[in-house]
């Protein structure tokens, strides 16, 4: 696949379609938000479902994971992104072996996608393609990433071209190759974390 530069990503992002947006207040307490699809990459038992916070960005509600499980996700059904953004902000809570929050896309099923997360265990930000279930590290840089307190994580995608901001810092900018073409987006834990999401976004760059 033919390498995108900043320039060209930057050119493509900037004509990118009206971003579409989720906050799950009209979505019941207790319940998997409609047009939404969980599920673990490994084992374990997650619990996705919609909760109540105070401290929402957009009040009241947000998507919280509570279970555990290798790698928990959740999708937007009917998501077909080839180029452009996904952005979401996200609370890690508690997790004694992790504390993550994260954003997948060109996600084709449960065990092959991109994923980008933040961890308030660690303080870092890393991004990872996953192959047959099995996640493969591109890249770490540290950064902050206070526990209790909300966040806010990006990723910018054009070709090979990709980009991850927190805070809307670009800590990861790169070429990678082994995810292609279109896919769904959405977000991602890692085991025993108990995070929440809310505000998510997504667009697509136009042709």
């Amino acid at each position: 696949m033919k390498k995108t530069s900043l320039g060209m990503l930057t050119s493509l992002l900037a004509t990118t379609a009206a971003a579409q947006a989720a906050n799950f207040d009209g979505d019941a307490v207790g319940s998997v938000p409609s047009g939404w699809t969980c599920g673990v990459t490994g084992r374990g038992s997650p619990r996705w479902a919609v909760a109540a916070d105070p401290t929402a960005p957009s009040k009241s509600n947000v998507l919280m994971q509570s279970g555990s499980g290798t790698f928990p996700w959740c999708v937007k059904s009917g998501t077909s992104l080839a180029d452009g953004f996904v952005e979401v902000k996200f609370k890690p809570i508690s997790g004694g072996e992790d504390q993550a929050g994260g954003l997948v896309w060109r996600w084709k099923d449960g065990d092959n996608y991109y994923v980008a997360r933040a961890n308030a265990l660690e303080n870092n930000v890393s991004l990872y393609y996953t192959e047959r279930g099995s996640r493969k590290t591109i890249k770490y840089v540290d950064a902050p990433v206070a526990r209790g307190s909300w966040h806010t994580l990006r990723v910018e995608f054009a070709g090979t071209r990709i980009a991850v901001l927190l805070e809307g810092k670009r800590y990861i900018e790169l070429d990678d190759s082994h995810i292609g073409g279109a896919g769904a987006v959405g977000v991602w834990t890692k085991a025993d974390s108990v995070t929440a999401f809310d505000d998510f976004a997504y667009g697509a760059a136009r042709p």
